[in-house]
């Protein structure tokens, strides 16, 4: 990864890389529910869009990050602890004292890479795919049911 030859920028909802965004939510009315409320940062490389994060604030202590997303060809190259770095650091300019993100159950990976980057996980909310979403989610092999809400402090 060159930072050099990538920046991250703010864009509005009708700018925001629908089909980023669809790769950590499959739910188009779930990714609308949130994003004409949150702030859509998207990092660029040579003119092409290649990941996408957006935040949402819950209450003046608090921000959430409702989606992160890499495009496969880009995945682990550091781009999405590029999207978090810049996110605790718009967090942190903001004044907001934690930082909210949630994932599910069968979401090993992105479970793993979070606690790396200094989250910890705050509680489960049990059952919430299949009450908020239409159809299964699987990952890993596994059903996604419950979503893992994780926090890092400022």
């Amino acid at each position: 990864m060159d930072s050099a030859k990538n920046q991250i920028i703010s864009v509005s909802p009708s700018l925001a890389p629908f089909h980023l965004l669809e790769l950590a939510d499959p739910s188009t009315k779930q990714i609308e529910s949130y994003l004409y409320n949150g702030s859509c940062f998207v990092l660029r490389e040579q003119s092409k869009d290649i990941g996408v994060c957006v935040l949402t604030e819950l209450d003046s202590n608090q921000i959430e990050i409702k989606n992160l997303a890499v495009d496969p060809a880009f995945q682990r190259k550091g781009y999405a602890r590029q999207l978090i770095q810049h996110a605790i650091q718009f967090a942190g300019k903001k004044g907001y004292h934690s930082i909210l993100i949630g994932t599910g159950n069968s979401s090993i990976h992105q479970l793993q890479f979070y606690q790396k980057e200094g989250f910890q996980i705050k509680e489960t909310i049990k059952n919430f795919f299949i009450e908020n979403y239409n159809e299964p989610i699987y990952e890993n092999g596994i059903q996604c049911c419950h979503l893992i809400m994780m926090e890092y402090q400022l």
